[in-house]
């Protein structure tokens, strides 16, 4: 895994759906996006870019990548910030699995490095936060994913015409709520969808 210094830049004509959610349908013929509930960071005429919220990479803590990254020596790791350990590791999508991806809240922002994306959510892919983590002086809501889910141009448009995804209003609990199983049905009942009440035939909303 490796964060980058690169700046991420905001396309210049960005679409409806940044800082939304999407919620895939049953329908949704990926295995890799079944349930998923996907936070649009992105998303113009040039294509689209999101998080994936809701699937905890399996067997890894945040302190022991920091050790992993070198953030900070094995010795300190016990020394961490009670805060630190709350940090969720997700698998943010299938795109870049080697690449970290940090979405926090706005209390914390770094020059040519953090993108504002909507509501108080912002997007860094910079070591830089991690070390701010660390030191207990990063934002108060973060969660780090490892990869990222990508729409080429119109892509993500079409896979929503053919009844791919839903999409709803994103909310702090939604990205970093500790109950990550229950986030997909969650965003299905701010839309007044009953989980049950979802077809699972092809063509039926």
């Amino acid at each position: 895994m490796k964060l980058t210094g690169h700046r991420i830049d905001r396309p210049a004509n960005h679409g409806y759906l940044d800082g939304q959610m999407l919620i895939a349908m049953p329908t949704m013929a990926d295995e890799r996006f079944s349930r998923s509930l996907v936070y649009i960071c992105a998303h113009s005429s040039e294509g689209a870019m999101g998080i994936v919220v809701n699937q905890p990479a399996p067997n890894i803590r945040f302190p022991d990548l920091l050790v992993q990254l070198e953030v900070i020596p094995a010795s300190e790791r016990i020394q961490l910030p009670t805060r630190v350990e709350e940090v969720r590791v997700l698998r943010g999508g299938p795109v870049e699995t080697g690449r970290g991806f940090v979405l926090h809240s706005a209390d914390f922002f770094i020059e040519n490095s953090t993108l504002p994306i909507d509501e108080g959510i912002c997007l860094t892919a910079t070591l830089e936060i991690l070390k701010a983590i660390a030191r207990g002086n990063g934002p108060s809501n973060a969660v780090l994913a490892l990869g990222y889910a990508g729409w080429a141009p119109g892509q993500l448009e079409h896979e929503i015409q053919q009844n791919g995804w839903l999409h709803c209003a994103a909310d702090p609990d939604l990205i970093f709520g500790a109950d990550i199983e229950g986030k997909y049905e969650r965003a299905l009942r701010k839309i007044g969808i009953d989980i049950s009440m979802l077809s699972t035939d092809a063509g039926h909303a």
